[in-house]
């Protein structure tokens, strides 16, 4: 039965010329995907109703429903940035041209870590970073893959990055509510604004309400722009494991625009007035990146996995040495060139950095529904337990815009952040603020300063060891 579905036309992803239980793991795979975003939406994103369900702005249902649709939105809006930075931790180029029973083995050592660990901290209300958890989990098979195989392994510049990103933004979440309160204190002169509802009944004036409705809002978009992406990654790093030939380039773009986008950078380079030798030797070197480029073009085999995974990694060198060019200050561009260049970068950047549309689709519905399910426990623990007190208004709002801006701007960058840690030590930071450090839970948060400790080492050892064991039967 397996066998006949081999190369079959499948919707969206295509002929996938696999069979038997390599093609059983593939759906396996897909659907664990799937089921990762599900998990990271009611872990993570009940984070961002927390605080509209504890001042009573909202009740709990409509902010879970109103928190899912933008979740859901903030996957598509965004670019894929973040997910193409998650991509870049394995070894992509090495994987491709071993058997798929190998990328099989990686694929579901990093999945299956990564929920074992999300499910587990749930259970126990803790607020954990899904972030932490898929980077510990792609870094720890990426290791066992390396030990095996050999190749580039981890690519430990890309990991240091994202990792000082994950570290730092809880600070910054900490100290700029801190700083935002500590404002609002002496600024502020409404009680009611600083008032922490008692029942039900006792609802916020509708200027407040309508604000931490806003918060809520754009913590939810920005968490599904960049907690989104995370699955997008995971999707595409299926998709390209399991169905090379199909992935490694967008499909979208033909070969004879990125002839036409390589001929124009060539262009604008010639240009470019250089007048010392460095400037030289730096678009010097970018010409000579393009030639060869334009020549792997015109021998391009759509059937060579290796020669198109070739012909990617050199896109990618060329669009991040224009973006060297562009952003150089001894170049002195002129504004025109600089955005010929810019536009072009962009162009080409679509061919290797890209998610079809439908995975868009099915990350952002699976973020969604998982947002309204199982979000119970980890609001509990933001609502009433960093704090010896429930939260006020000003707290839940303060916390809130810290962590939209925190995360919009980490989108913007590229780099993957946790929505549970800026949220939740920006409540802790608003409190301190507020009433001093004897008003923070130092139980709750040293729960969680260890898990937030623990998860990076404890998921790369626990994805090292799930990748030797389905090794074992490669």
């Amino acid at each position: 039965m397996l066998l006949v579905l081999n190369a079959i036309n499948f919707p969206f992803v295509g002929a996938i010329g696999l069979s038997g239980f390599i093609l059983v793991v593939f759906f396996i795979c897909f659907f664990a995907v799937l089921a990762f975003e599900f998990v990271n939406g009611f872990h993570d994103t009940a984070n961002a109703v927390a605080t509209v369900i504890y001042t009573k702005t909202l009740k709990p249902y409509p902010a879970i429903v109103w928190s899912g649709l933008w979740n859901f939105l903030g996957v598509f809006v965004i670019g894929t940035a973040v997910a193409m930075s998650l991509l870049k931790l394995v070894p992509l180029e090495k994987l491709i041209t071993l058997p798929v029973q190998v990328g099989a083995c990686l694929v579901i050592a990093i999945l299956l870590s990564s929920i074992i660990w999300n499910l587990g901290t749930w259970y126990l209300g803790i607020p954990l970073s899904s972030s932490h958890t898929l980077i510990g989990a792609m870094v720890g098979a990426s290791i066992g893959f390396t030990y095996y195989y050999g190749g580039s392994g981890v690519n430990w510049g890309k990991a240091k990055e994202i990792a000082l990103s994950l570290f730092i933004s809880p600070v910054i979440g900490f100290a700029g509510s801190a700083l935002l309160m500590y404002l609002e204190k002496n600024f502020i002169r409404s009680k009611r604004w600083f008032h922490a509802p008692k029942s039900d009944e006792d609802k916020p004036p509708f200027a407040i309400r309508a604000l931490l409705v806003a918060t809520c809002t754009l913590v939810s978009f920005f968490h599904g722009s960049n907690d989104g992406q995370k699955g997008v990654g995971l999707m595409m790093l299926v998709l390209i494991a399991f169905l090379p030939a199909s992935f490694a380039l967008n499909k979208t773009v033909s070969n004879e625009k990125i002839l036409v986008l390589l001929n124009n950078t060539e262009e604008t380079l010639h240009k470019i007035p250089l007048e010392t030798s460095k400037q030289k030797a730096v678009v010097f070197k970018l010409k000579t990146q393009i030639e060869q480029a334009k020549f792997q073009l015109s021998k391009l085999n759509s059937d060579n996995i290796k020669q198109k995974f070739g012909f990617r990694k050199q896109l990618q060198t060329i669009t991040s040495a224009i973006k060297t060019v562009a952003a150089d200050k001894e170049t002195r561009l002129p504004d025109q060139l600089k955005k010929l260049l810019e536009a072009d970068e962009k162009g080409l950047e679509k061919a290797t950095d890209f998610a079809p549309l439908w995975v868009l689709a099915a990350i952002s519905l699976s973020l969604g529904l998982g947002t309204m399910i199982g979000w119970k426990r980890i609001v509990v623990t933001i609502g009433e337990k960093i704090g010896n007190e429930n939260l006020n208004y000003a707290q839940g709002a303060t916390a809130e815009i810290v962590t939209a801006a925190t995360i919009g701007l980490s989108t913007g960058l590229g780099l993957p952040v946790s929505t549970t840690h800026v949220l939740s030590s920006g409540v802790a930071g608003a409190m301190a603020a507020s009433k001093g450090t004897k008003s923070l839970n130092f139980k709750t948060l040293r729960s969680i300063g260890i898990a937030w400790l623990l998860t990076l080492p404890a998921a790369i050892v626990l994805s090292l060891l799930l990748f030797m064991f389905f090794h074992l039967f490669v």
